[in-house]
């Protein structure tokens, strides 16, 4: 009232209305020089406030709703992630991961690039074999589907059949560029030769498959009429799936959104099929792209774990998720994913890769729920949603001190199957519990996070060890630390033998490297502990090279090669011991991928100094 007085003088003071009088016009509403002021009813107001609350809300919400579609969920660590510099995978370990991304919820899953290798042809073959059937914890009731990856060929799309077509559900995903500066300097042939060519692969896939994928690689920098033009001949050949990848992750989320929008209306028949993102990390947009381009329209992203992947990487498949599930009214779709799955999935990329997460990453980083400011601190423990959009459960989240040196296998087996590791094989149980009970002597608890770590470095061992790490003795301090090593040949002989170096490691790898004899290059080395404390478990990662004999032969340079890198991983409570096994089974990676067993032909060779014991002596001092 004083306000009104003083912008309007005129107005008289409020006074008591008599019984039965209407109040003025001007104590409901009022028209001032520059604005219009109303005052709401207590309910209008309440009901305003209750949306704009429901709509911040902090509180984790599933995302499955009925009315809302199914977003499909693209899976390529097998494939894109693993053209990562050092992230090479047997087909050991893709059968591992994709057992995993099934048990996540993944649709779609990319097992590779069968005409890449024969090598690739058979982890894709397995996987669509063994893992395309499974059913276990799908919420989808459907089987994964597994796809892989051909050129715009026809034996490279007769290879990916052959490989794929032993799944349930399969798919062949074909692509070709489509930006002019691919046309012109990398194909060398015109935008028409590139639709007939385009159309061709299509028509070809589809004769054998039902289910197509095609890809316009570089449609980040593509003209969006001319990939109009394309995807309406490429629909009228049967594909089902168009991909529009930013593939050097050039655009912005703006533009990937509106180029996703133009394509969708003007594309003759482009509301009959699914539109996907493949979106890359360059500029550190890759999951901001990929939410946009879902906004736009798109139906399927592709994405990969931890966001591994070509140079910079993919857009992060728990980023995309998480995003679904705690912003649901924000995105017009639904993931069917199992998000309590997303920690260990990332924990078996990593461990399965040798590529650690950054701690600052979102969603499965070491920070991502971690509180150091006091205020922060003293709202989680009054509030947890004051300083927590999500809760650490939903994305599997939990560390439970509850096993020692006392639990027999039976109750090791079981707490194996709560966190998620059942239908592992007898001998990997036994080799992990093996490992548990030396761990459990070494320390007083044994938690969640050291039991992962443990079967994670049993999981990646090669599936035949050529040589036996026994035993490993350091002796440290300067000047010359010193290590002995005991290690058993691959004809069974025990051979100890010793060696000094810099430091304490470089003196066991180096003891090593004389028994073995294996010509490699130690690239990454790499230690973090998985548990808090001073009997942590430290986590090694290795990854090694194989180097190139002396020679003068230039076509034997030439012809070596030397980018192939080699993983090693292992857990344990003495990181010069874990340092040692993660080594090891570097090398006998590398020995099992000797395709023209070079390596286990290689004779030891023996001089003073060192210890050899014949498998008769070996049984008769046991």
């Amino acid at each position: 009232q004083r306000w009104k007085r003083s912008r309007h003088p005129t107005l008289p003071a409020s006074t008591p209305a008599s019984p039965g009088t209407p109040p003025p016009p001007s104590t409901k509403m009022f028209r001032s020089p520059r604005v219009l002021l109303a005052r709401p009813s207590p309910r209008v107001f309440a009901r305003a406030c209750g949306g704009v609350r429901r709509h911040l809300s902090t509180e984790s919400k599933s995302t499955k709703d009925e009315d809302k579609p199914v977003l499909t969920i693209f899976d390529t660590t097998l494939r894109d992630g693993e053209q990562s510099p050092g992230a090479t995978m047997n087909i050991k370990e893709k059968l591992t991961l994709a057992t995993q991304l099934s048990k996540l919820g993944v649709d779609v899953c990319e097992a590779g690039f069968p005409i890449a290798s024969d090598g690739d042809f058979e982890a894709v073959k397995l996987v669509a074999q063994e893992i395309g059937p499974m059913m276990e914890g799908r919420q989808s009731g459907k089987p994964m589907r597994i796809c892989g990856l051909s050129r715009a060929i026809e034996r490279d799309i007769e290879r990916c059949y052959e490989a794929v077509s032993h799944a349930p559900l399969h798919r062949i995903h074909t692509f070709l560029a489509t930006s002019d500066i691919h046309l012109k300097n990398k194909l060398r042939i015109t935008r028409e030769q590139c639709i007939a060519q385009s159309v061709k692969a299509v028509s070809f896939a589809r004769s054998m498959c039902e289910d197509v994928e095609f890809s316009a690689e570089d449609a980040g920098r593509s003209d969006p009429a001319f990939m109009a033009e394309l995807f309406g001949e490429v629909i009228k050949a049967g594909v089902s799936t168009i991909n529009v990848p930013d593939t050097v992750g050039f655009v912005t989320p703006r533009e990937y959104g509106e180029l996703i929008r133009y394509l969708k209306e003007n594309t003759p028949g482009g509301d009959s099929i699914v539109w996907s993102t493949h979106c890359h990390n360059d500029l550190g947009l890759a999951v901001a792209n990929t939410l946009e381009g879902v906004m736009g329209g798109a139906r399927q992203v592709e994405v990969t774990i931890n966001g591994i992947g070509e140079r910079a990487g993919n857009a992060s498949l728990e980023e995309v998720v998480m995003a679904l599930y705690t912003r649901p009214q924000v995105f017009p779709v639904q993931s069917l994913v199992d998000t309590t799955q997303i920690t260990r999935t990332s924990r078996m990329v990593t461990s399965v890769t040798g590529m650690s997460v950054q701690p600052n990453k979102a969603i499965v980083g070491a920070n991502a729920f971690a509180h150091e400011a006091g205020i922060h601190q003293d709202g989680v423990l009054k509030h947890a949603a004051t300083y927590e959009i999500m809760s650490p459960a939903s994305v599997g989240l939990k560390s439970t001190l509850v096993l020692g040196k006392h639990s027999g296998k039976h109750a090791f087996q079981k707490r194996l199957e709560e966190l998620g590791y059942d239908g592992l094989s007898e001998d990997v149980i036994k080799a992990a519990f093996k490992r548990f009970k030396a761990t459990a002597d070494q320390k007083k608890t044994v938690t969640d996070t050291d039991i992962e770590a443990i079967l994670d470095s049993e999981v990646v061992k090669p599936a035949t060890e050529q040589w036996i790490l026994n035993s490993c003795t350091v002796s440290c301090g300067t000047p010359h630390p010193t290590a002995t090593v005991s290690v058993t040949t691959p004809s069974g002989k025990t051979i100890v033998d010793a060696s000094t170096g810099g430091g304490p490691v470089e003196a066991v790898y180096n003891a090593i490297s004389r028994v073995v004899r294996v010509p490699i290059r130690l690239v990454q080395y790499q230690v973090e502990a998985v548990s808090e404390g001073r009997d942590a478990i430290g986590k090694v990662n290795v990854r090694v090279v194989r180097r190139a004999p002396p020679t003068e032969d230039e076509e034997a340079l030439e012809s070596h090669n030397d980018d192939i890198a080699y993983h090693g991983s292992s857990a344990h409570v003495d990181i010069i011991q874990g340092s040692a096994e993660a080594f090891m089974n570097a090398i006998n990676k590398m020995v099992a991928d000797d395709e023209e067993n070079e390596l286990q032909r290689k004779e030891v060779e023996f001089w003073p100094g060192r210890v050899v014991i014949n498998p008769k002596q070996q049984k008769q001092l046991s």
